[in-house]
């Protein structure tokens, strides 16, 4: 059975003029809108007291479970403004599936896929003035679940917290797509082998920081992580999938059990199928990579997520010169902007969603 969503309105709502001061310059993840939902769960009670309300910090003792033992998962999509002034997101049951996967691995309770997509609604509701208008600016929308049991034991936890808060977004690319260079990591790894590199929790995310500050050292947008295995197969970027083009206009994509099951990912794939373009999903090696940009035979390579939908990728830097190719000057290729428009066309409303990706979130105005 459905929850039922209680509504406490913010008495300290931000002002229309300070509200339309932050959407003119939103950047990203650096405001807030002015209520947040919540869920509580117990092992007694499962899920209940489904509310919306005002924004502010949770009372987390410190000996919560999830400040010891880091059992928390998140995810992130979008809401956008159409022309008409409605609003939608973009194939929010693949987020709340994902999330119940997650939650399976990290020994936390699944919260069924109509009470997160309720969540989503309520809360754009209420805020849809922070909802931008115009360009590619969006709303960013963060459910997480959290262990909140006050307990110092090493086991699931018997209390969680599930919460969706919102942050208007602008475009990832204000000054236009360009690629960018990548930075490989052979030193260090984001995920192993029956670990939890498929599932979308912070630990996975908290291991990619270093190697990450340290391709910013080196001038690189991000950092492209390798598998264990002697084979130096492709896992991931810190945050996004990577997809590789093939001079036929093959689509490849690496293939593993520690690589985040991507949307966006699956999305473009989807699309490019549509668009008469083969897809391979399987391992993929560096020096298939490599090779294939030095004979022509790879032509083209992006990264794909949430926040970016697409960023090509010029080149990657590496500390051995040997694994180092490509070209930080190429311009973005022909098919990563051609799937990148298609992508946004259905999330924007610009192209009909023949495949009922979009789900209304508020009507027109």
């Amino acid at each position: 059975m459905a929850l039922q969503f209680t509504t406490t309105p913010s008495a300290a709502a931000k002002a229309q003029a300070e509200r339309e001061r932050v959407l003119a310059d939103p950047g990203f993840g650096k405001h807030f809108t002015d209520h947040m939902a919540v869920i509580d769960w117990t092992v007694e009670d499962g899920w209940h007291d489904a509310r919306i309300q005002p924004y502010g910090p949770f009372q987390v003792d410190p000996a919560s479970a999830v400040l010891h033992y880091g059992q928390e998962i998140f995810e992130g999509l979008k809401a956008y403004r159409r022309d008409d002034g409605s609003v939608w997101t973009f194939r929010p049951d693949q987020n709340a599936a994902r999330m119940q996967r997650s939650a399976q691995r990290l020994a936390l309770p699944e919260l069924p896929t109509e009470d997160f997509v309720e969540s989503l609604r309520r809360l754009v509701e209420i805020d849809e003035a922070w909802v931008p208008s115009g360009g590619e600016d969006s709303l960013y929308l963060r459910p997480f679940m959290i262990a909140n049991e006050v307990f110092l034991g090493v086991r699931a936890a018997q209390t969680v917290l599930f919460s969706v808060i919102a942050s208007p977004a602008g475009p990832y690319f204000p000054a236009g797509v360009k690629p960018v260079s990548i930075w490989l990591s052979r030193e260090y790894a984001r995920a192993g082998k029956g670990g939890t590199g498929a599932a979308k929790c912070g630990g996975n995310y908290a291991s990619s920081l270093l190697p990450t500050q340290e391709a910013f050292a080196n001038g690189c947008a991000q950092v492209l992580f390798l598998d264990e295995s002697g084979e130096a197969n492709l896992e991931e970027l810190g945050g996004m999938n990577v997809v590789l083009v093939k001079a036929d206009g093959t689509l490849v994509t690496p293939r593993s059990e520690s690589i985040l099951d991507g949307i966006t990912r699956n999305s473009l794939l989807d699309i490019a199928r549509d668009l008469g373009h083969a897809v391979e999903h399987r391992p993929v090696t560096l020096a298939e990579w490599r090779d294939g940009f030095a004979s022509g035979e790879i032509v083209e390579a992006f990264a794909c997520g949430t926040a970016a939908v697409i960023t090509p990728i010029g080149a990657i830097k590496a500390k051995d010169a040997g694994d180092a190719f490509g070209d930080p000057e190429a311009p973005a290729g022909e098919v990563t902007m051609r799937l990148r428009t298609a992508l946004t066309d259905i999330q924007y409303g610009r192209a009909a969603d023949t495949r009922g990706w979009m789900t209304q979130l508020t009507g027109a105005r």
